[in-house]
């Protein structure tokens, strides 16, 4: 069967042929591929415009600045050696030996008409020049001692405070690690600078949460860049106090981990 070409001029004037070629089918079947032509340029504008249509909205519409912010549970960091920040005390010499203040004397018995009681004056009390010692009677050298009043500066020494890596109960945010990311979102300022830059990326802080919970010696673990991280450190040491960890049902100072990511969409 040969095949039949429906746009041809010649299958046009074969099916009017000897027909009235002023009558409206005719004229619509003349100007029909000019019309079929237009349709399919128009649908494809249509489609190509639909599908660019998001891209130059996304293209048109203003970048906006977000800032997340990401709390890493310890639990998914690689559990650190143990190891207690405790420096060796310095030895201090001892005290000097103390002497007793009373020195016992042995009692002796003697009669009644031997003893001789002696009395004195209140004017010879008052002019008596006598040393009173804050020593207790019980000295460990009598002979060699120094009277406790003649010690003019007391013996201290300060023992640094144990911070610890790992415990058996963490310190908490009040309202759990939600409650930390809402605090830091709300809190965190983009800094200008770096936002011109075109900087992003993440600032991991560790910081000391001390027996009473609040945030201490805080230190930049990995630097992003200078203003991002002294915004970091501000936001965190601006931190309310935590639930304080224990150890053995006790409070104790341990160190915390704690990224924040800078990142411009």
């Amino acid at each position: 069967m040969a095949k039949i070409d429906l746009t041809s001029l010649e299958w046009r004037e074969l099916v009017f042929q000897g027909k009235n070629k002023q009558y409206g089918a005719y004229q619509m079947r003349k100007e029909s591929d000019k019309r079929h032509n237009i349709a399919m340029i128009i649908i494809a504008i249509v489609a190509v415009v639909g599908f660019s249509l998001p891209k130059l909205i996304e293209m048109v519409k203003p970048k906006q600045r977000e800032i997340v912010t990401e709390v890493t549970q310890l639990s998914q960091l690689d559990k650190p050696e143990v190891k207690n920040d405790v420096k060796k005390p310095t030895p201090v010499e001892p005290p000097p030996a103390l002497k007793s203040s009373i020195k016992f004397t042995a009692p002796v018995i003697k009669k009644d008409e031997e003893v001789k009681e002696e009395y004195k004056s209140q004017e010879e009390i008052t002019n008596t020049k006598v040393a009173i010692s804050i020593a207790d009677v019980k000295g460990n050298d009598e002979s060699g001692g120094k009277d406790i009043a003649d010690v003019k500066q007391a013996v201290t020494q300060e023992v640094e405070e144990t911070v610890y890596k790992v415990i058996e109960q963490m310190p908490v945010f009040p309202g759990g690690d939600v409650e930390l990311l809402k605090y830091i979102s709300k809190n965190l300022v983009y800094p200008p600078i770096a936002a011109e830059n075109g900087v992003q990326g993440k600032v991991t802080l560790r910081f000391v949460v001390s027996k009473s919970g609040s945030v201490d010696r805080v230190e930049v673990v990995r630097s992003l860049d200078t203003a991002c991280d002294k915004e970091a450190v501000r936001v965190v040491k601006s931190l309310p106090k935590f639930i304080p960890g224990k150890q053995n049902g006790v409070n104790v100072s341990v160190w915390y981990t704690l990224p924040i990511t800078f990142k411009l969409n």
